[in-house]
């Protein structure tokens, strides 16, 4: 079987979305499937088994700023063509109405077509609202839609119709298997996300003054607040910047808890697992989203989120008590096997098969 997976975000940029399209297919290969990846990347493309479609320019969205194809026909064209070179049996379109590499797929080719609909929270997806007649009937071009969690697939199924399967994003569990941790001198609480006000790393920050514990706080990326943050000089505190992949799980498996302390509109908790597999314990904001895949003294702690006064407390009981981490490691480390993306890809290989028959129907 040959599978394009496309995206409409820069692969060269650390995101949930390009993070699953390039894991995804790394699994899909392993398993013996001919996977490769189309869309947008800034300079030469990050792994083998990708087509650039050319370069992205920020564009706000949801709270954040997403990396699209800069040049929008262009992209298109360059989308179009590398499907006719590698004639693929199955596209899978993530985000398939965001203008670029997806939405031209979507709309240009007769190909077999599964999309995955990732995004979620109150902001909604603009391309849902500002063209919905149009965008409900492109999505009929779906043979198979498929939602990261019920929060994406209810933003879905309000803005679109339809019925959606619901498949978790997943994460390499076998990857930190080969990590070895980065080496610290005390306690490390870990933040890694974009630095713009729904990661909440300004809560975070507000928590750690006063912490009164003998720890470090490390900073990874970077983003619109980061010059603001930084000027607070906030004690014990270690400004990373943007960190390569290896060292982001370097980072997760060293660390003594990841904090992901955002105020909302998180789709799914990607970053939670991926702390679970490296065996680290978890500190999340108790939001729709992280409630996907944590749930409070058993695999994480969780606390309200924008509240820095019980984000402290919780840290500082994390700190300091040894037997809660390993309990907590211990269950998130049995929980994260169900997230695999060894798992997903086998399960979407059904949902391409399935893709491919319902297009041959009469």
């Amino acid at each position: 079987m040959r599978v394009s997976l496309l995206s409409p975000y820069s692969l060269s940029v650390p995101g949930g979305v390009q993070g699953q399209v390039l894991g995804l297919a790394r699994a899909l290969r392993a398993i013996g499937i001919d996977a490769r990846v189309i869309g947008p990347t800034d300079g030469p493309p990050p792994e083998p088994g990708i087509t650039t479609v050319g370069s992205s320019v920020g564009f706000s969205t949801n709270g954040s700023v997403s990396p699209v194809a800069e040049e929008q026909s262009i992209a298109s064209e360059r989308t179009l063509e590398a499907l006719r070179v590698f004639e693929p049996d199955v596209l899978h379109l993530h985000e398939p109405l965001v203008p670029g590499p997806t939405s031209a797929a979507l709309l240009g080719s007769e190909i077999p077509k599964v999309g995955t609909f990732h995004a979620a929270g109150e902001a909604g997806n603009p391309a849902y609202k500002a063209l919905r007649k149009i965008a409900v009937s492109a999505a009929r071009r779906l043979a198979v839609r498929v939602a990261v969690s019920p929060d994406a697939r209810a933003m879905a199924e309000e803005a679109l119709g339809g019925s959606y399967l619901v498949l978790p994003n997943g994460v390499d569990v076998d990857a930190y298997a080969k990590v070895e941790p980065t080496v610290r001198s005390k306690p490390a609480v870990l933040f890694v996300g974009r630095h713009e006000p729904r990661k909440g790393l300004g809560v975070l920050l507000d928590a750690w003054t006063g912490i009164d514990r003998d720890a470090t706080l490390w900073v990874a990326s970077d983003g619109p607040e980061t010059d603001s943050l930084r000027a607070r000089g906030t004690p014990e505190v270690e400004w990373l910047g943007r960190i390569s992949e290896p060292e982001k799980l370097a980072r997760l498996k060293g660390a003594t808890v990841f904090c992901a302390p955002a105020l909302g509109q998180e789709s799914f908790g990607i970053v939670l697992l991926e702390a679970m597999a490296a065996g680290t314990a978890v500190l999340a904001s108790d939001i729709p989203g992280y409630g996907n895949v944590a749930r409070h003294e058993v695999n994480a702690l969780m606390v309200a989120p924008d509240d820095p006064h019980a984000l402290r407390l919780a840290l500082r009981r994390l700190l300091d008590a040894d037997d809660l981490r390993a309990r907590l490691e211990e269950a998130a480390s049995a929980h994260v096997l169900d997230f695999s993306l060894a798992r997903l890809a086998q399960r979407y290989v059904g949902v391409y098969e399935q893709a491919i028959s319902s297009t041959r129907e009469p």
